[in-house]
């Protein structure tokens, strides 16, 4: 069992045909996943052949051919997809999530950045609405390793395992998966940093708790707004895995935004101090540095044995 991802899932990808689509598609078939089409309204009817590394199955090429869909209802009603992928540009981001959403797909990664927050809040609260969970924008994407990728996270530093991961940074994400490979991790969640995300860190919080592949969770955060502080004040409230945490961002200078748009600290409010003291509160254990933070996993696995 996975969060959010399976084998199974069908995979849509809206902009395969731009050069980012292109690109991270082939390494999604790569990894396994089940892309079933593409979606461009004006390449309708058309197909895109892939040279697939086998980066899971060993060296030599596959030839796989997607076709192209003109849009995702046409993408559904022929395959089955469930989940859609969105690279398109952040000018018509808000269009195509709004899209999928009433097209009735069950989960919608958006990989764009730099959309505006107006239409974020926008095609959140449409997809919320005809019950669409979306992650992102802003965000890596998601991984359930040796089953399916959605999204441009590396799927060959990593291995299947039982810990869960949910994170606001791309690079931690990796940074970690690459620290804990040994171990390997149920599904890793890249929520993605902007001020407004359709996934948080306590929707994952809560679907880990409920997997019964996930032993541990590491959460990783970073400076700006409280989403933290309230996934800590969940985590005591509901929680009973082992959570351990990373903060990112101890020594960012005051009220500097630093990377993503959602990390800005006004004050006290939102520092790697005030988060790392709410999380240490709750009983996770916090790590100073992504090793050490690998370290504080192992640990906790060991205390569980």
């Amino acid at each position: 069992m996975a969060i959010y991802l399976t084998k199974e899932s069908k995979v849509l990808v809206q902009g395969m045909t731009g050069g980012e689509g292109m690109k991270h598609t082939r390494r999604m078939l790569a990894a396994g996943t089940n892309v079933v089409g593409g979606v461009n309204p004006r390449k309708a009817g058309h197909t895109v052949d892939f040279d697939i590394p086998q980066f899971l199955n060993g060296p030599g090429g596959v030839p796989m051919t997607v076709p192209v869909f003109g849009t995702v209802a046409e993408g559904i009603h022929a395959t089955g997809a469930d989940v859609t992928v969105v690279f398109v540009p952040p000018a018509f981001a808000k269009a195509a999530v709004i899209e999928a959403a009433d097209a009735g797909i069950g989960l919608a990664v958006v990989i764009t950045e730099g959309i505006p927050v107006h239409d974020s809040v926008a095609f959140h609260a449409h997809a919320k609405a005809k019950g669409t969970r979306v992650i992102g924008p802003n965000c890596p994407g998601l991984i359930t390793p040796g089953q399916s990728n959605a999204g441009i996270i590396p799927s060959d530093i990593t291995k299947p395992g039982r810990i869960g991961l949910v994170s606001k940074s791309g690079t931690l994400t990796y940074q970690l998966m690459y620290e804990l490979r040994d171990i390997g991790f149920s599904t890793c969640v890249g929520i993605g940093g902007d001020p407004v995300v359709g996934t948080t860190h306590i929707d994952c919080l809560a679907a880990f708790e409920d997997d019964p592949d996930t032993d541990l969770i590491v959460l990783i955060g970073e400076i700006g707004g409280d989403a933290e502080e309230r996934a800590a004040a969940y985590v005591r409230a509901h929680v009973t895995k082992p959570v351990v945490g990373y903060i990112a961002g101890f020594t960012a200078p005051e009220g500097k935004t630093m990377g993503h748009a959602g990390a800005i600290v006004s004050g006290s409010s939102g520092t790697a101090r005030a988060k790392q003291e709410a999380l240490d509160a709750a009983g996770v254990s916090v790590g100073s540095t992504p090793t050490e933070t690998a370290k504080l996993v192992l640990a906790r696995l060991e205390e569980g044995r």
